[in-house]
């Protein structure tokens, strides 16, 4: 499967999706107050199908005449995006994840719906989607591959309109090749610190835009609520963020596609993203480890490229990559270099620790017996 994203042109039609989307963020309220009730009084949970008949007989009716206005399968994928977050809540519950149950949302702050083999149709010659009754046309940045399965309409905080076609690609498969390995150590002021000494540094993209974004909401705060020059504001500031945002996406993908091509097996450390940001706050939020390793296990398969991910608990500052000595000490983390206690060898922390990671990750693809810490997980 891939998905193909588009722009729709600005126009005035665009104002029928942004009203389909607000009906669609109503559904979604009212089927979560149903499932919430319905829970409260009878201790049962109100399976997706059940739900789904319910709302084709309120669209039967005047008082809910409005949501006609949107597809019956965009309809139904709402009772089915409820079902699919309270069975995440109820798994992570299981596994004694700290989370919260399905919250209500804001209309306005709604964001997509989506179709699937009816309510719409593709013109690509012309570059125009037919969505319900209307046809929009939208930027033609590539062509589309394989057969269209979904199509998924959704808005921006800016009020920009996408249109995500989700297709079904074959795609080739590709072997696992020979080349180099390497192991990296993610960090702050270095976004990668390699084996091999091949190191990136942290583009910190939030502090390039920081002034641009300050002097943005000191505007917004200035505004009348409600008035014209607040709305024009808001929107001058998610320009910003969105600005942002594109930058550190379009870092992680060329860095990750330059990774695959150098590299035959990466060895990375299991990142424990809440710990991280509680512990650093948004300098890490603003890097965005956990969506770069998303790209980089996507652009892997591409190129063949192998990625092994170490187990979190592994110590691989604290052990000294030359003779095995593990120094407790180094829990602090105010020490970025030290002295092996045992053979003396002096050491850069994150060096060292790319170093552990890059053995560790190469023994647990051979197969190799390896000590319970150093225990690994490839995919």
């Amino acid at each position: 499967m891939k998905t193909f994203c588009f722009k729709l042109y600005h126009s005035d039609h665009n104002n029928a999706l942004m009203r389909q989307i607000n009906i669609a963020g109503l559904i979604y309220n009212h089927c979560l107050a149903l499932q919430k009730r319905y829970y409260r009084l009878f201790g049962k949970y109100i399976q997706p199908y059940r739900l789904m008949k319910h709302l084709t007989k309120l669209r039967r009716t005047k008082c809910f005449a409005c949501m006609r206005k949107l597809g019956s399968q965009a309809v139904q994928n709402i009772a089915e995006r409820i079902d699919r977050a309270y069975n995440l809540f109820w798994s992570n519950l299981k596994r004694k994840v700290k989370t919260s149950p399905p919250k209500f949302k804001a209309v306005r702050r709604y964001k997509s719906f989506t179709l699937k083999q009816a309510g719409w149709s593709l013109d690509e010659k012309t570059g125009h989607i037919r969505l319900g009754k209307k046809w929009y046309g939208y930027f033609q940045s590539r062509k589309i591959e394989g057969k269209v399965k979904t199509v998924t309409v959704k808005r921006d905080a800016v009020g920009d309109i996408y249109v995500y076609l989700v297709c079904d690609v074959q795609c080739e498969s590709v072997g696992a090749r020979t080349g180099k390995i390497v192991g990296f150590d993610f960090g702050l002021k270095t976004f990668l610190t390699g084996s091999d000494g091949h190191d990136i540094k942290s583009p910190d993209f939030f502090k390039q835009n920081a002034k641009c974004i300050k002097a943005k909401c000191r505007e917004l705060s200035h505004k009348q609520k409600g008035s014209h020059n607040r709305r024009r504001a808001r929107l001058d500031l998610a320009r910003a963020y969105r600005k942002m945002e594109n930058q550190r996406h379009d870092f992680h993908f060329k860095l990750a596609r330059r990774l695959c091509e150098e590299y035959a097996l990466i060895c990375l450390e299991t990142l424990n993203m809440k710990w991280m940001a509680r512990k650093h706050g948004r300098k890490v939020h603003s890097l965005g480890f956990s969506k770069f390793v998303q790209i980089l296990d996507y652009e892997a398969q591409k190129f063949g490229t192998q990625i092994v991910f170490i187990d979190r608990w592994y110590a691989s500052s604290q052990i000294c990559s030359n003779c095995g000595y593990k120094n407790p000490a180094l829990k602090d983390l105010r020490i970025r270099e030290w002295d092996c206690l045992s053979c003396g060898a002096h050491h850069d922390r994150d060096r060292n620790a790319a170093i552990n990671i890059e053995r560790v990750g190469a023994s647990t693809c051979r197969g190799d017996e390896v000590r319970p810490e150093q225990s690994g997980i490839c995919r």
